[in-house]
């Protein structure tokens, strides 16, 4: 599902317009982006957590040349499933 699909879906199940939809999806993750920007974390109860981890410099190799680079430290964005989506997928 692509997210005009997604907004498609939210607009049918919530007697919205597809263009009140698509500004409620946009302020939802825009929240959720700005959360997480802040280093904070975003738990939506049955469907997962949205949080920032830190991962930690390391060694690399250049795959043409074989040389040893250091690859920086980064904050990388993550999501855990929550038990609702999780037993959904089963």
């Amino acid at each position: 599902m692509n997210k005009a699909e997604l907004i498609d879906a939210v607009a049918k199940t919530s007697d919205l317009t597809k263009a009140d939809a698509a500004r409620a999806l946009d302020g939802v993750i825009e929240a959720i982006t700005t959360a997480m920007k802040n280093g904070d974390t975003v738990s939506l109860v049955g469907f997962g957590t949205f949080a920032v981890k830190e991962r930690a410099a390391r060694q690399g190799r250049n795959p043409q040349t074989g040389e040893t680079i250091t690859i920086k430290a980064a904050s990388v964005p993550t999501f855990k499933a929550g038990k609702v989506l999780k037993d959904a997928v089963k």
